[in-house]
């Protein structure tokens, strides 16, 4: 990516992905942190949240309900996809038209690995759900930060279990994170897969590395790339 001195009409949207305990949050806080230091006017934000209705249904959407029963993954993913149409209209297109960079942490994508891969829901279902919600709005680049679910679900500290954590299996953990790198294989020009099993510092040299080869040049890879340097 280039230095300050360089603008586009639209701001460059940067989104980051991956299963449970991918340090998506931390993540997101690092990119932020090295793309303000190389001058950029950067807007951090996440998913489900970013405005007051979309922390109001994110409240909804994790809590663990307790009485034994769970909420239909259609209903779910009508839910994700309300918080991200405020979202996409209240904060995204007015910040990247406004030329800064956006970071996200989790987007579309992750409603279709869930309440698509994960739950069952149809992926056509879903994509006219998201179509309708995003208003095209594409990310230039996912990272997908990527581990096995048993690793990830381990690093999960006993306060922040969410319902996702708590009422889905193994099995539905691993549909997701099958998904995730489905949609990375179907779309290379856009993800970038790193190997998020290393060390905090080593996934976020990776994730800077993508950023700069693939935004900087605007090329797409020839495969959805796994980054080990």
């Amino acid at each position: 990516m280039t230095s300050s001195g360089a603008t586009r009409a639209r701001g460059w949207f940067i989104t980051i992905e991956g299963p449970e305990g991918a340090g998506k949050t931390t993540q997101a806080e690092r990119l932020v942190a090295w793309l303000e230091a190389r001058g950029h006017d950067v807007l951090s934000t996440r998913e489900p949240g970013g405005t007051w209705l979309g922390e109001r249904i994110r409240e909804v959407l994790l809590a663990r309900t307790g009485a034994g029963g769970r909420s239909d993954p259609l209903t779910d993913a009508f839910l994700f996809d309300a918080a991200r149409r405020q979202l996409v209209t209240e904060v995204l297109r007015p910040a990247l038209a406004a030329g800064r960079t956006v970071v996200c942490a989790r987007y579309a994508d992750s409603t279709l690995a869930y309440q698509g891969y994960g739950a069952g829901v149809p992926i056509h279902v879903l994509r006219a759900l998201q179509a309708a919600a995003t208003d095209g709005l594409r990310p230039d680049l996912t990272l997908l930060l990527d581990l096995p679910v048993e690793a990830g679900l381990a690093r999960k500290a006993p306060d922040d279990i969410t319902r996702f954590e708590a009422e889905f299996d193994l099995a539905f953990h691993r549909r997701v994170r099958d998904g995730f790198l489905a949609m990375a294989e179907t779309e290379p020009e856009r993800f970038a897969v790193i190997d998020a099993t290393r060390s905090a510092d080593e996934v976020a040299s990776a994730m800077v590395r993508a950023v700069d080869e693939r935004l900087a040049r605007s090329e797409p890879r020839t495969a959805a790339t796994r980054i080990e340097r």
